[in-house]
């Protein structure tokens, strides 16, 4: 079996966020298909191929770009010298019009709900992910919001779409009996779609607002960052709300257990992680009643209109006062969070790519 399976690691990050933390989790659970893997740096354990270094998000547009053009020169090569069958890529990526056999996953479609004036990822997805996707044996995706959202902008057959829901590290997420601290939490990016400006709005109208404190973990962007805290600022409550940057996985968990709630009003998201990392914690989670999130959380949430301000605040106020709804919901979200595993989401992936050898 020895090189039969390639899986495409070429993108991933140093600093992990969520397709770098699918892909190492995902691993594991494939191993049982004697994969190579195609990184920049080796996995111990496993197969490893190298590929050129600085091809990833870290490096903006030229990291994609560059990783683009080696998967459509490069790739190819190494697939004929390797003998391969099949090719595994966890984002949408695949040499067009080439000989080599491969299954990609989708994540979601941010950048076509969400467009951006001038920017590469939109392009990306109108023009190359489509014949990708056509062009594949088979395609993954993590929810099925993702999967009608590939049928509905690409008119790919529903027979063609396997979804497999992500997972959470257990042994990593789970309730650590620590006293619960006056913060509310966001962990995530800073873009527009994450609705950060409604949930510093709504922070603010909380009537007791000045005993709490609003806590956003995730990497500081120059696009967008300057505008949040120029907001916070005319609100002022620049000392209540905190900038904490990116956080190293292993301090997740810590942050996570003690804050009143996760609240997490994004307008869309193909999964969203960061959910059920939060429900697997026992802390409660206020998310948004649309595109995937629901499916994530089933009844173990309070779901809103990410769009109404008003609603937002009503739900921070409620989980904030409410000590035995606080307590239902934590221990609704930590019996939900049990219905999804790593090993579950990479045995399903590993029937899925079986298929194809």
């Amino acid at each position: 079996m020895q090189n039969h399976l390639l899986i495409n690691f070429s993108f991933l990050l140093t600093r992990p966020t969520g397709i770098t933390t699918y892909a190492l989790n995902l691993l594991p659970h494939l191993q049982q298909l004697y994969p190579t893997l195609l990184v920049f740096q080796n996995i111990p354990g496993y197969n490893c191929y190298p590929v050129p270094p600085n091809q990833t998000a870290e490096q903006g547009a030229k990291g994609h770009l560059k990783r683009l053009v080696w998967t459509q020169l490069q790739l190819p090569q190494i697939y004929r010298q390797l003998k391969s069958h099949l090719l595994f890529s966890p984002l949408p990526e695949a040499p067009l019009y080439s000989n080599c056999r491969s299954i990609v996953m989708v994540h979601d479609f941010i950048p076509l709900r969400f467009p951006k004036r001038f920017s590469p990822l939109t392009p990306y997805h109108r023009y190359y992910i489509p014949q990708v996707l056509n062009q594949v044996l088979h395609i993954i995706c993590n929810s099925q919001s993702t999967a009608k959202d590939i049928t509905d902008f690409y008119q790919i057959p529903a027979s063609k779409i396997t979804p497999i829901p992500l997972a959470h590290d257990r042994t990593h997420f789970s309730p650590l009996n620590l006293p619960t601290c006056n913060y509310f939490l966001y962990i995530g990016r800073q873009n527009p779609y994450k609705n950060l400006q409604r949930l510093i709005a709504a922070f603010a109208a909380l009537p007791n607002c000045k005993d709490y404190e609003l806590w956003l973990v995730g990497p500081s962007d120059r696009r967008y960052t300057p505008v949040l805290k120029a907001q916070v600022a005319e609100l002022g409550i620049t000392n209540q709300v905190k900038f904490l940057d990116y956080m190293p996985y292993s301090e997740l968990p810590k942050i996570i257990n003690q804050a009143i709630a996760l609240v997490f009003p994004s307008l869309w998201e193909g999964f969203g992680l960061p959910v059920l990392e939060a429900m697997a914690c026992g802390t409660p989670v206020i998310t948004s009643n649309l595109s995937s999130l629901p499916e994530v959380t089933g009844d173990a949430a309070i779901l809103i209109n990410p769009y109404n301000i008003g609603e937002i605040t009503e739900a921070m106020q409620v989980v904030a006062t409410d000590l035995g709804l606080r307590s239902r919901l934590s221990s609704q979200g930590i019996a939900h969070s049990q219905q999804f595993s790593w090993e579950k989401t990479g045995k399903a992936t590993g029937e899925v790519l079986s298929r194809y050898f």
